[in-house]
């Protein structure tokens, strides 16, 4: 393993095991049993070391759902299989998945994170015109379906994750709640 991607795996662990202020470049370096001068070489600043790691991140999840594309099952549950990819990233890995979704410093970033960050969206977007192919989505925009679903489950992971999400509001669970958003899209098809 090459040393950049030593430190990336350092940084992911010590993002996963302590969060975002856990990542210093000492920190990393100690981690990865290198110099603490030498993350520089590989890396100009902690920024660009938290935007490698999100890219290894974007990365891995378009590989998830890549995997979930090429399952042989329907097409909503390859749609519902590829959202839980992310719901269950963001409870095994909390600050990379506030990483990935929620920090505007890695969100403006281009180059290579946001062509990863494209391409794991594009392989979602994949599915969802699957489902729409299959009529178990609505013949809309395909981005816009995708963006919806996104935007939903995401919402659904913050209310989970902040304590407020409670049954009497009609809310049981992140899957639960994707579910139903996902029959309530389904066309209704007239006989």
């Amino acid at each position: 393993m090459t040393t950049g991607k030593k430190l990336i795996v350092a940084a992911s662990a010590l993002l996963d095991s302590g969060g975002e202020e856990a990542v210093t470049l000492r920190a990393v370096a100690h981690a990865s049993g290198i110099s603490h001068n030498a993350p520089y070489k590989h890396f100009k600043s902690r920024d660009a070391l938290l935007a490698a790691v999100a890219t290894a991140d974007f990365v891995a999840l378009t590989e998830a759902f890549k995997a979930v594309h090429q399952r042989r099952a329907n097409a909503s549950g390859k749609l519902m299989q590829a959202l839980k990819v992310v719901v269950d990233f963001s409870v095994q890995h909390p600050a990379r998945y506030r990483l990935l979704f929620n920090d505007p410093a890695i969100a403006a970033q281009k180059g290579e994170l946001e062509q990863t960050a494209i391409a794991a969206f594009a392989e979602f977007l994949a599915i969802v015109m699957e489902c729409q192919a299959a009529g178990t989505l609505p013949d809309a925009p395909n981005t816009t379906i995708a963006g919806l679903l996104f935007a939903t489950m995401h919402g659904l992971i913050a209310l989970e994750a902040n304590g407020r999400m409670h049954p009497e509001k009609g809310l049981h669970g992140v899957e639960n709640g994707l579910e139903v958003l996902i029959q309530l899209l389904a066309p209704v098809i007239s006989s």
